[in-house]
């Protein structure tokens, strides 16, 4: 009984370390996440070269954590299986608000907004490089083979995309400035096939990037320090590149405003984004409440209320004329109904 009770567990754990693979398009790193203001414009960067044979381009992107939009570099991934292409992921504007539709490895490349993310992502499909006999080959007229690694497995082939111009650097779809593009016909059938999820590799890599201040929009104004690595999670020695300018202009937001995320998203945050709402909305409540106001309000209104208010009290209890005295702890109560509206204006924003 024993031995098979063992069994089970080892095939539980052998279970849980295969890869997910899923049908849905929205599978990957910050899934659900839904934002009201819309993401920086992508930088402008170049291409690191190629460490090494077998590894894909996965591109850069602005993820969100910590109450800002933070750039992951574009880095060289080797894919999870031989035959597998990247699907990058995309923010949509859709109910008010940008939604992050996280990225996907499959057999084909599906739809991710129609973003020119460049480098053999010009909106749709890939043309960065295809698969060969179970080796990956690479399309020298897009990618950045450079000559510190000899790759035999090469090819040119001229890629032509309409919407590149130097002006074209939406980092979304829909909603005002975003893309227009709708998911075609073959884009909608490479949604509906076995995917897997980001590596842990790439994951990784996302979390440096989070703790890295550099990379935060608010900090570097749309044109990140680390915007391309030669290799995941090293932002820093030979091969890193640095965004040579912003997308376009950079719009400082307003972090209530991003803050306010829908409550549908809420669960599928990841905690440090939301660990800081709490904080914010466990104030508001507590001056709201008229049971808590008098300890608060006690110490602002005793300049202006306590006069008004002693007036209004003193018919009540006429025999306690000493009230004037304890104005100053208890009569406040009815005046700071009006400072709460110092305390609840950020909800307003």
């Amino acid at each position: 009984m024993q031995t098979f009770q063992k069994l089970l567990a080892i095939l539980a754990l052998v279970t849980l370390a295969l890869p997910v693979p899923s049908s849905a398009q929205g599978i990957g790193i910050g899934i659900g996440i839904s934002i009201h203001v819309a993401p920086p414009a992508l930088p402008v960067y170049v291409q690191p070269e190629l460490p090494g044979p077998g590894l894909i381009w996965t591109p850069g992107y602005w993820a969100y954590g910590e109450d800002d939009y933070f750039w992951v570099p574009g880095t060289w991934i080797a894919a999870p299986t031989p035959g597998y292409l990247w699907t990058p992921g995309y923010w949509g504007f859709a109910g008010g608000a940008y939604g992050w539709h996280g990225g996907y490895w499959g057999a084909h490349v599906g739809f991710y907004g129609g973003v020119n993310y460049g480098f053999g992502y010009g909106g749709a499909g890939f043309a960065g490089g295809e698969w060969r006999g179970g080796v990956f080959a690479y399309n020298r007229s897009v990618a950045n083979v450079g000559t510190v690694v000899a790759v035999n497995n090469t090819y040119t082939r001229t890629v032509v995309v309409n919407n590149t111009t130097i002006e074209n650097h939406a980092s979304f779809n829909g909603g005002t400035g975003g893309t227009t593009a709708q998911p075609t016909e073959a884009e909608k059938a490479a949604a509906s096939e076995p995917h897997v999820q980001p590596t842990a590799e790439q994951a990784s890599h996302e979390k440096t990037a989070l703790a890295n201040p550099q990379q935060k929009a608010s900090v570097n104004g749309g044109k990140p320090a680390v915007a391309a690595t030669p290799k995941a999670g090293q932002f820093s020695g030979k091969g890193v590149v640095t965004a040579s300018k912003a997308g376009a202009p950079y719009k400082a937001t307003n972090t209530a405003g991003k803050t306010d995320r829908p409550a549908t998203a809420t669960s599928n945050k990841s905690s440090p984004v939301n660990s800081n709402k709490p904080a914010a909305s466990t104030n508001k409540p507590a001056t709201a409440t008229s049971t808590s106001k008098p300890a608060t309000a006690t110490n602002k209104p005793a300049t202006s209320t306590s006069k008004p208010a002693t007036a209004s009290n003193k018919p009540a209890t006429a025999s306690n004329k000493p009230a004037p005295q304890k104005k100053s702890a208890s009569k406040p109560p009815a005046k700071p109904a009006g400072n709460p509206k110092s305390g609840s204006k950020p909800n307003k924003e």
